[in-house]
Formats: C-alpha cells, sequence, structure tokens
C-alpha cells in the first residue's frame, strides 16, 4: 500500500469514527484563554506537568510549534509527538494493524516494534534480518485483505547495521503495502540534516511512517511519528499510547525545540563522524572490525552470558562503562558489550577507550567472532 493507499485507508476509519460521533479534533488552548477546569492536576498547577493528555485539556502551542518544525524538517505533511519512542512504536502499530490486516517485522527488530506487533490483531509475520527475498516471499503469500504494514529500523539498536531502505520500498509498493521506519538511532547521525537512515537513502518521500526519538542525538525527551496529515489525525484519535497518557510538559518541549536544532547543524554530525571513523580504525587494527560502521553503534560481540559480564567487568576496571547486553535483548549465543560514539569524545578518550576493551578481551582469551562487524 503507498503512501496514498495508506491515507485512503485510514480516511475511510476516520469518515467510521465521525459517523459513530467517536472523531475527536484537536484543539489548540492558550493556558490563559480559559478556566482549565478538566485537567488532573488535583492540588493545582507546580509550573511543569500538563495536567492531562492533550485529548481532554488540548494542545499547547509548543507542541504545534514543535510538531511543525519536526515536519518541515523532515519534509513530510505533519507529525504528533509521543511521550517516548517505545510509546510511539507501540501506539502507531497497534492503531494501524487491526484484524483484517497484516504486519511484517524484521526479526533484529527493537523490542518496542516487537511488543507492538504483538499488541496488534492482524496476521503478524517476522522475516529474517534484512532478507528483502523472504520478505517478498511472505507478502506474496499473505491472505489478509487489508493494511499490510512492513516494520523495520534505520539503524538497528543492537546490531549497527542499516536496513536496505531502498529494497525494503520497491517491495512494499509492489505488494500494495506500506513501510514503516524507526529511525531512532539514525536522527542526528545521518542525513544531510540529520533526518535519518530514509533521507541518507533517498527514499524518504516514499516512507509512509517514520518515527524518531527526541532522547537520543537531540538530548531531550520524547519522540515523534512523522508522516501525512490524515496519518497524524488518525494515530491522534485510535493510538492508545498517545490518547490515554498526560501530555509532555512545556519545559520538555523547549528542551525538544533546542535539540532539535543542534541536530540540524552540520558541526557535531561531522566530529561524531570524525570520532566513528576513529574508533573504526582501532577496533579494525585488533580484528574487532572488518565492516565499516553505518552508524554510531558498535556491537563488540563475544558470544556468551559469561564472557560479556567478565569483558564489561574488566573494562569499567579499566575505567570505562559499556555495558554487557545479553538475551532477550539479543539472541542466545550474542553477548555483547554495545560501544557508541559521540561526538563529545577527543582522541585520546577514544584511544584509551579501544585500548581498554581490546586489551582487556586479549586478558580473558576472548577473541573477536570470526564475522566481526560494526
Amino acid at each position: 500500500m503507498s503512501v496514498t493507499r495508506l491515507d485512503a485507508e485510514l480516511q475511510r476509519r476516520l469518515e467510521a469514527l465521525q459517523s459513530a460521533g467517536l472523531l475527536r479534533r484537536e484543539r489548540v488552548v492558550e493556558e490563559s484563554e480559559y478556566g482549565v477546569a478538566c485537567s488532573n492536576l488535583y492540588l493545582g498547577p507546580n509550573g511543569f506537568g500538563s495536567g492531562a493528555s492533550r485529548l481532554i485539556s488540548g494542545t499547547r502551542p509548543l507542541h504545534k510549534t514543535f510538531e511543525e518544525r519536526v515536519a518541515t524538517w523532515l519534509g513530510t505533511p505533519s507529525a504528533l509527538l509521543f511521550n517516548s519512542g517505545t510509546q510511539a512504536n507501540l501506539g502507531t502499530i497497534s492503531a494501524l494493524v487491526g484484524k483484517d490486516d497484516a504486519v511484517f517485522s524484521d526479526q533484529l527488530n527493537h523490542a518496542s516494534l516487537i511488543d507492538g506487533v504483538r499488541l496488534s490483531r492482524g496476521e503478524r509475520h517476522v522475516f529474517p534480518h534484512n532478507d528483502v527475498s523472504a520478505l517478498r516471499r511472505m507478502l506474496e503469500s499473505c491472505g489478509a485483505p487489508g493494511l499490510k504494514l512492513i516494520v523495520t529500523e534505520g539503524i538497528f539498536s543492537m546490531d549497527g547495521d542499516s536496513a536496505p531502505l531502498a529494497d525494503l520500498v520497491d517491495v512494499a509498493e509492489q505488494h500494495g503495502a506500506s513501510l514503516m521506519v524507526d529511525e531512532a538511532h539514525a536522527v542526528g547521525v545521518l542525513g544531510s540534516e540529520g533526518q535519518g537512515a530514509a533521507e541518507e537513502a533517498g527514499v524518504a518521500s516514499r516512507v509512509a511512517i517514520r518515527v524518531g526519538t527526541c532522547g537520543k542525538a537531540m538530548g531531550g525527551f520524547g519522540a515523534f511519528v512523522a508522516g501525512s496529515e490524515v496519518l497524524r489525525e488518525y494515530l491522534f484519535n485510535r493510538a492508545r499510547a498517545f490518547v490515554f497518557t498526560t501530555a509532555l510538559p512545556t519545559a520538555v518541549i523547549e528542551a525538544n525545540l533546542a535539540g532539535l536544532e543542534r541536530v540540524r547543524a552540520p558541526e557535531g554530525r561531522a566530529k561524531l563522524w570524525q570520532n566513528i571513523e576513529r574508533i573504526a580504525s582501532g577496533l579494525r587494527a585488533a580484528g574487532w572490525l572488518r565492516i565499516a560502521p553505518d552508524g554510531a553503534i558498535f556491537p563488540i560481540v563475544v558470544g556468551t552470558e559469561d564472557a560479556a559480564l567478565a569483558l564489561a567487568s574488566a573494562v569499567e576496571m579499566r575505567g570505562f562503562l559499556v555495558t554487557a547486553i545479553r538475551p532477550p535483548t539479543v539472541p542466545p549465543g550474542t553477548s555483547r558489550l554495545r560501544l557508541t560514539a559521540s561526538s563529545d569524545y577527543d582522541a585520546a578518550f577514544i584511544d584509551d577507550l579501544v585500548r581498554a576493551i581490546v586489551e582487556s578481551a586479549a586478558e580473558l582469551g576472548i577473541t573477536p567472532p570470526e564475522h566481526a562487524h560494526g
């Protein structure tokens, strides 16, 4: 289902809500405009909390400002702000995929995407990681009559590799499906203004749903779903993770607006990629990296849970916190240290960090896997 066909289906659903008298229209409310008598601030305002969901006590102008700036930045007609990336993913997938629909999820997707798929009421399909041919076969054999949604990360949170977005868009369009991309680990890292993997791949206008977080490169809090105006209106009405949660405080939105300007600026991203290359060079020299990194995540895969814990402990003794990642976050037998790059690192920090990992592994007798990657 193309972006246009997705809109047509969602418009049909919105019209059904309208006919049933259940359609909610957004209201933008200045705090001084009304005597608000419907919020949940039972002991009065404290200057921070918003008091209720946006469907109850209204959208504040700053919420709209942030959403409009995100939409302009991403080149989408609209965007909707959620309280976290997990809520954005849970809310979007479960709202879109009903009993007549189908969802197709990459095997290595983030837990929030997996849980969104589990909460959906349609046919559920999991395709092998980045295997477009397997996805194509699943789409060809799918018997669901309604919406077909493909869900992937742009940069995968635990493996650091990128999704083949150009191929996924092609397959989606060939089989009447829509593509949803979680850009959490690509925002601020990829794209001409940090817009993410879809923009980097040149397919942003063909991706129906783009999810981004404010809590990573932006350094803020919350998340957003960007797409068509019809998508936004539908999620405003039907995404339970949006409808039934207190709106983010305006102080948080102010921080997010500052973070948005930060990720759009090229200087930080240029320094980040310098540091990515320096980390990659050090790991490659020690045999821990054989494929150029797609983003800022470096998985140091060691295999067993005990090995990952031992390596993390040894690295910590040398002055660096690099947490051990174990099942169920990653598949059994692939426990790892998850190293991330930042523009804040200087050359000495990077060299000392890589040395701590490499020397700790050597002391413990842990060797790089045959197909080490980043």
